[in-house]
């Protein structure tokens, strides 16, 4: 059971990863400019790339619904391509706005991109699947008849 979902398995685990990678850009950004916590803020810089890791880590849970619906439910391969495409944009955006609150734009938009994507393979997957289990309706089957 579980190698049928392995691929939504290992882009977790790499967004994990970049979620931890963040937070230590965070603390190296603390040391550089002298900022001790709780303080968050100071320096520009390290506001910016405190509040692309705070917004990297509001987003994190709506990510990991979405690909783990859509890939248990819609369809495995295409939810990780999504979830490498958000990953990707994650990356752009952190250290976009690292540079600038502008800068984070392009990553921001590869992202939204990548989330209502799977938003819509999560609901798609979901509603076939109660539509199916609770009144016996199964829409690739009607559509497969309507084809042949």
């Amino acid at each position: 059971m579980a190698g049928d979902i392995i691929l939504v398995a290992a882009v977790s685990l790499l967004s994990a990863c970049q979620q931890a990678y963040f937070a230590k850009m965070v603390g190296k950004s603390r040391i550089k400019h002298k900022i001790t916590p709780p303080a968050v803020t100071g320096h520009a810089e390290f506001e910016r790339t405190f509040r692309a890791q705070q917004n990297c880590i509001e987003f994190y849970p709506v990510f990991l619904v979405d690909l783990w619906t859509a890939g248990w439910l819609f369809n495995q391969e295409l939810a990780a391509v999504f979830g490498l495409l958000y990953i990707y944009g994650r990356h752009k955006y952190f250290w976009g706005y690292v540079e600038s609150a502008r800068g984070r734009l392009k990553g921001f938009s590869t992202c939204v991109t990548a989330l209502v994507s799977l938003l819509v393979m999560a609901s798609t997957g979901t509603i076939c699947g109660l539509l199916d289990k609770y009144l016996d309706f199964n829409i690739a089957n009607k559509i497969n008849d309507l084809v042949h």
